[in-house]
């Protein structure tokens, strides 16, 4: 796996890496129930807000990927 992703290149390590990652997705998934519930009080359905929230996220993720 290190060698793939090329971790001494970027100067990087697999624990930093996953640590990176976990905090990302611990962040998006408090950013997905907390955006519901502040726009339910605002009169919005949390269910498409919350839909909302997760496409608009996917979208640019891809959008930086590709």
């Amino acid at each position: 796996m290190e060698r793939y992703f090329e971790f001494e290149k970027h100067q990087t390590t697999y624990r930093q890496e996953f640590v990176a990652g976990l905090t990302t997705f611990l962040a998006m998934a408090y950013i997905l129930f907390v955006n519901a519930f502040i726009l339910a009080d605002a009169g919005m359905d949390p269910g498409a807000v919350f839909v909302a929230t997760a496409l608009a996220s996917a979208i640019g993720c891809l959008i930086r990927v590709c």
